[in-house]
């Protein structure tokens, strides 16, 4: 069963060479402003069964981040259209929800929250999430976010390179949570620029260049 369905899907964004700043400068130039089309994504085409695994690979800028910012509906794509079946989790930008001057705890909720947990939910799992993450009741936001992210009982867990924080021995253990989220059925998309991981979680690989998939395959 697909999980995920991703259909001719394309993206533009407007470059602006002379953005106005003030109030003022934004009277004089209405109407002047001039900008660029750059298109991101040239349309994407691609279906995700439930369970598998896909990871996602290219050069900077190619549109791998931007994919899995229209997946997890963060923007919305100017052509095409985008299926998801099930919860989502998504570890995008890392530590966005959290706060610096919120305690561990109360980030843990609203980030929970923000992912889609009820209360009686964070209380059953908070204990789970503050243990994976291994900082106690402070720590890094990072490791914070991870664990949240990946204990919300999520049918689809979008990853973008998430997996390069903590010291070795901590990427280990998340791949390996990873690898059990993936054996109990759950759905995951990984952007990494490192293929050694890619190669130990994912199914199969996107290779997108220049905003259009170049090859796809084991």
């Amino acid at each position: 069963m697909e999980a995920v369905v991703v259909n001719d899907v394309k993206k533009n964004f407007r470059l602006y060479s002379d953005k106005a700043v003030s109030l003022k400068e934004k009277i004089i130039s209405l109407g002047r402003n001039k900008y660029k089309k750059i298109e991101i994504l040239k349309g994407i085409s691609f279906s995700v069964e439930k369970g598998e695994a896909i990871g996602i690979i290219g050069k900077n800028g190619c549109g791998k981040s931007t994919l899995l910012k229209l997946l997890s509906k963060i923007m919305y794509p100017d052509f095409g259209t985008i299926e998801l079946k099930g919860r989502v989790s998504g570890l995008i930008e890392l530590g966005a929800g959290f706060h610096p001057d919120m305690t561990g705890r109360e980030n843990i909720y609203t980030n929970a929250a923000i992912l889609g947990l009820s209360r009686k939910e964070i209380q059953e799992k908070f204990q789970t999430i503050l243990d994976f993450s291994e900082l106690g009741s402070f720590g890094m936001y990072t490791r914070l976010a991870f664990s949240v992210a990946i204990n919300v009982d999520a049918d689809i867990l979008l990853i973008d390179e998430i997996l390069a924080v903590g010291d070795y021995s901590f990427q280990a253990k998340c791949i390996n949570r990873l690898k059990e989220i993936k054996s109990g059925g759950a759905t995951i998309i990984l952007v990494s620029h490192s293929l050694g991981q890619i190669e130990e979680i994912c199914d199969r690989c996107i290779w997108i260049k220049d905003g259009k998939i170049e090859k796809e395959g084991l």
